[in-house]
């Protein structure tokens, strides 16, 4: 499974790469902190899959990227080979980038 760190994702997001951010916990995780990423828990992933790009790189992220993780290789199994999931989630997020960042 590919994985990127959170410093990628940071140079990513700054150099305004084109990809897709997935945010795959529930609702209620994703109103107290994110990333900007769509929000499709980790339930629904397969049920919503028509939302995520196949002509893209997609970052899948979590709370510490265990829940991503799943959703890669669930989505793998579906066909998607454009997926990385994203090292150490929002709390890696928070100890590196952003430490005023709100998480739970």
């Amino acid at each position: 499974m590919k994985e990127v760190t959170v410093q990628e994702l940071k140079d990513m997001l700054d150099r305004n790469d084109e990809f897709q951010l997935i945010d795959v916990r529930e609702p209620f995780e994703y109103e107290v902190s994110n990333l900007n990423g769509l929000n499709i828990p980790l339930a629904g992933i397969v049920i919503e899959s028509d939302k995520i790009d196949k002509d893209k790189p997609v970052i899948i992220q979590c709370r510490s990227g265990k829940r991503s993780a799943q959703a890669v290789m669930v989505l793998e199994q579906q066909g998607f080979d454009n997926l990385a999931n994203l090292k150490g989630g929002i709390l890696a997020w928070k100890e590196e980038i952003d430490p005023e960042l709100d998480v739970y």
